[in-house]
């Protein structure tokens, strides 16, 4: 038996990354009785079948130390939450609700890319995440800010999330040096990305580097979500959350609230209105 990383699945069989090789994979029947999903960025156990034709089983998953659900992807290390600065103009809603749901999988690392980023549009991205999250400024077309990014992913399993059109893939192929992904241009009727790729994979990017790409969407879901649990996912709140004279306070409409009292200073007034919208949107569930 020998350990390795599932890297890609089609039609029922894995590619398993193993002691330097891939190995075409099937899963044992024991999985789909208990109901379990071999994931792509899976860590788990195969047995050889054909040392030759590079065949195996896959035997056991280790545990997950997260999940996403869209897209589908095991233990990740670094989420880069990609958005372009325009074309389309950045939905800083949308944005908010990426980086809860990233927040809300447990991946401890994650960092805000902006594409196409121009000289106001950095700065007032920056003023709001730069105190919260890494920050990265790049033109995927000009190739400028990509080396520091690569740098920073080097080592980690990371995935580039994010709505169609922002150059999630263009990024990748910068990052990736020969790894050409199909990308796809903006429809300029109605200013909405096309949807270029077509399935979740673990694209290597150097010694135990590895980057997923995956398709793009435009909205996100946080029915999993609980309303009282929203504040945990805005980190900025953290250090306030227990100051607050009310265990259950909602830090909305309660007085002698902590947290608002730094509303307009150390959290931003921007952040804190999307909370209050998002908390509210999950209540009318």
């Amino acid at each position: 038996m020998i350990q390795g990383r599932i890297i890609k699945g089609v039609g029922g069989l894995y590619f398993v990354a193993a002691d330097g090789l891939v190995y075409e994979c099937a899963a044992r029947g024991i999985f789909r009785k208990k109901k379990i999903i071999p994931t792509i960025g899976d860590n788990v156990e195969i047995s050889v079948q054909s040392a030759r034709e590079k065949k195996g089983t896959i035997e056991s998953i280790m545990p997950r130390r997260n999940c996403l659900i869209r897209p589908r992807v095991a233990n990740i290390d670094c989420a880069v939450i990609t958005f372009a600065a325009k074309s389309p103009d950045i939905n800083f809603d949308l944005l908010d609700r990426f980086l809860v749901l990233a927040e809300y999988q447990k991946i401890e690392d994650i960092v805000i890319c902006i594409n196409k980023s121009d000289l106001s549009a950095a700065e007032k991205i920056s003023g709001i995440y730069s105190p919260i999250y890494r920050v990265f400024h790049v033109s995927a077309l000009e190739n400028d800010g990509i080396k520091p990014l690569g740098e920073y992913l080097r080592g980690k399993v990371s995935v580039l999330a994010g709505p169609s059109g922002v150059g999630k893939s263009s990024i990748i192929n910068r990052l990736i040096p020969g790894e050409t992904r199909m990308t796809g241009e903006i429809s300029r009727k109605i200013e909405r990305g096309r949807h270029t790729t077509r399935q979740v994979e673990l694209l290597g990017a150097g010694s135990d580097t590895y980057i997923v790409d995956s398709p793009g969407f435009t909205s996100l879901s946080l029915d999993l979500i609980k309303p009282e649990e929203l504040q945990h996912y805005f980190k900025e709140f953290e250090p306030y959350l227990d100051g607050c004279r009310f265990n259950d306070c909602r830090h909305i409409a309660e007085p002698g609230c902590v947290l608002k009292e730094h509303v307009g200073r150390e959290i931003s007034r921007e952040r804190y209105e999307r909370f209050v919208k998002l908390y509210e949107m999950l209540s009318d569930n």
